[in-house]
């Protein structure tokens, strides 16, 4: 049993990182999230439902470390893009893909975290309304209602780049 959560586990970890990028505003604050979510999942697998989603259960343990850790931490200024990022370019034409997902970035990191989780789990990680609201513990009208205003934002926000 233990063998089938861990290989179940470790082939969740992209869909994780990706989710904890989102939730954290950058790779490296997601990545440390990411860790501490399946370090807690690890030391509380015993509380996992044998035939439940074990994806929901890890979204779950992230979004409430998340919370969490925006309760016991003042909000302090954000990088964007990383010092290193810039010493590529010119290297491969790449330039404008990473400045279009850095634009992404920074009108997800303006969308408050409640339009920014639904944006997240249904857009970007495909979950249905009623699951991402599951993952939430909210209504799923409460969740299409946040969905719909954080999509919206969203387009306005980026609607001048194109």
């Amino acid at each position: 049993m233990s063998d089938a959560f861990e290989h179940d586990l470790l082939a969740l970890v992209p869909r994780l990182r990706r989710f904890a990028a989102g939730l954290g505003g950058n790779a490296a604050d997601g990545d440390d999230l990411c860790q501490t979510t399946i370090e807690r999942a690890l030391a509380n697998r015993d509380k996992w439902q044998a035939g439940t989603r074990l994806d929901s259960w890890m979204y779950r343990i992230m979004r409430n470390l998340w919370i969490d850790e925006a309760r016991s931490r003042q909000r302090h200024g954000q990088t964007f893009a990383e010092e290193e990022a810039g010493l590529g370019v010119g290297a491969d034409g790449g330039q404008e893909a990473l400045v279009e997902l850095g634009n992404v970035d920074r009108a997800m990191a303006k969308l408050p975290a409640e339009q920014r989780e639904a944006v997240l789990l249904v857009m970007v990680e495909g979950y249905g309304y009623r699951e991402a609201a599951e993952i939430v513990g909210c209504p799923v009208g409460t969740l299409n209602s946040r969905l719909v205003r954080g999509r919206d934002a969203l387009l306005a926000e980026l609607g001048g780049l194109q």
